[in-house]
């Protein structure tokens, strides 16, 4: 029950990002495809990675990274930053842009946790938080990512 309880939970988050995300394409806002749109969902989750940080992380070759950054900065969704200790080195920073489109998922989740926080007590919601933050920091290893920051 739990497991499918959880999965339900995560799908429908999904697809209401994705439902979103078809809105916006038909009205022509969105230009992100979701190969790109995984990449800067692991972006922002890695808090401006250098591009070697970023392949090593997707397991694919630094060109082939390099080839997805690139298109992503020509779209203005990520910009490179010269690193001032390591001048041959470059972080990326997801922008304005990025953030604006990111908001349709994190809206939602803020949304959600409103009604939350309106349905069940204080203490079920401190019990809740001590539970997902366990379920983040100790039983997800294999996704070893800096501490995430809620929406923006």
């Amino acid at each position: 029950m739990l497991d499918q309880a959880f999965f339900n939970v995560y799908t429908k988050f999904k697809l209401h990002f994705y439902q979103e995300i078809f809105r916006r394409f038909q009205d022509r806002e969105a230009s992100l495809t979701t190969v790109e749109t995984f990449a800067m969902e692991t972006i922002q989750a890695l808090g401006r990675p250098t591009i070697n940080e970023f392949a090593t992380f997707m397991r694919i070759s630094p060109p082939n990274a390099a080839y997805k950054i690139n298109s992503l900065v020509k779209k203005g969704y990520i910009r490179k930053v010269q690193s001032p200790e390591d001048r041959r080195e470059y972080h990326l920073e997801v922008t304005q842009k990025y953030i604006d489109y990111y908001n349709i998922s994190s809206a939602y989740i803020t949304e959600v946790m409103d009604r939350i926080r309106h349905r069940f007590s204080p203490e079920d919601c401190s019990k809740l938080e001590e539970m997902i933050s366990i379920v983040s920091r100790e039983l997800m290893p294999e996704v070893q990512i800096p501490e995430l920051q809620g929406p923006v």
